[in-house]
């Protein structure tokens, strides 16, 4: 058997005093991916990634995928892939494609290259000006303040006319800021889940009554869905645009007033595999790291 490292949260690991209030959803993930491993002959093994004494020259492979807390000292989670890379040790998803994705200004580079994305304005250190200029720009009075480096909507704050400070800084980093979608709301947020650039499952993400946020800490719920031709074409298009082909991925995709998809993030350091609703898909990473490994 061949050990592999998942890479995850120092408040995921079984022993943590402060352990995640939806550490269960990593439980059965990390179950799923462990079953689906065994069959091609590889072991997994949850190490935290903060964690000083590992030897990590010990494994055959390195999987970043549950690393949830990255975006908390995104800096110091960079080195520490580029310490294990120095060993020779190879990293899914490669330190070069974290690197481009951790900084969500990769949108910019995407819709340079045709891809549809959510319009975007992306100030260093976000004011109150920028929001009523977002605004303006965006032609609406309804416009989302997001980190862009960050994950499951922290800090996140949804704008309008009435609740816009006077002055002064609004984000204490570099944010990007986008118009409210309306079809999150009634529609809700696409997820394309994608091993080794083959389509694995979809499901749609809609927020609880009363929120927008589609995560479930928000109440949001999800559930699987067969994705039409088209909508599948066009979150595969996504990975066909970049030039690196992820071991994982996962395409969120929100639909916009013309009913075509507009990308919203793309996902290949830490997203959440929906194991719940498609538990092949252990077996399908398996499958895929031991041919890379081969």
């Amino acid at each position: 058997m061949t050990d592999i490292a998942l890479l995850i949260a120092e408040n995921l690991a079984s022993t943590a005093p402060d352990r995640r209030s939806d550490a269960d959803r990593f439980d059965f993930q990390l179950d799923i991916l462990q079953r689906g491993f065994s069959p091609h002959g590889l072991s997994l093994d949850a190490c935290r990634w903060t964690e000083p004494a590992i030897d990590w020259s010990a494994f055959g492979a390195v999987l970043v995928n549950c690393a949830w807390d990255y975006q908390d000292d995104h800096e110091k989670f960079l080195r520490k892939l580029d310490e294990i890379s120095e060993l020779g040790v190879p990293i899914f998803n490669s330190p070069e494609m974290v690197r481009w994705n951790i900084r969500k200004t990769y949108l910019r580079e995407l819709e340079k290259l045709g891809v549809p994305v959510i319009p975007t304005l992306w100030p260093e250190g976000p004011t109150a000006p920028d929001i009523r200029d977002a605004m303006a720009a965006f032609g609406t009075d309804d416009v989302i303040l997001k980190r862009q480096v960050g994950a499951g909507a922290r800090s996140q704050v949804r704008f309008n006319k009435d609740n816009i400070p006077d002055a002064g800084r609004v984000l204490d980093r570099p944010g990007m800021i986008q118009p409210f979608i309306p079809s999150i709301a009634t529609e809700g947020e696409y997820s394309f889940l994608f091993v080794d650039n083959e389509f694995s499952h979809a499901l749609v993400k809609r927020a609880a009554d009363g929120d927008y946020r589609i995560q479930a800490s928000y109440g949001g719920r999800s559930h699987t869905i067969e994705p039409s031709p088209e909508d599948l074409r066009q979150a595969s298009a996504v990975l066909e645009a970049i030039d690196e082909s992820p071991l994982y991925a996962r395409v969120d995709m929100v639909r916009g007033l013309d009913g075509s998809l507009m990308l919203m993030e793309l996902e290949v350091i830490e997203p959440d595999l929906y194991v719940r609703d498609s538990p092949h898909i252990g077996d399908r990473l398996g499958r895929a790291l031991a041919k890379r490994l081969a």
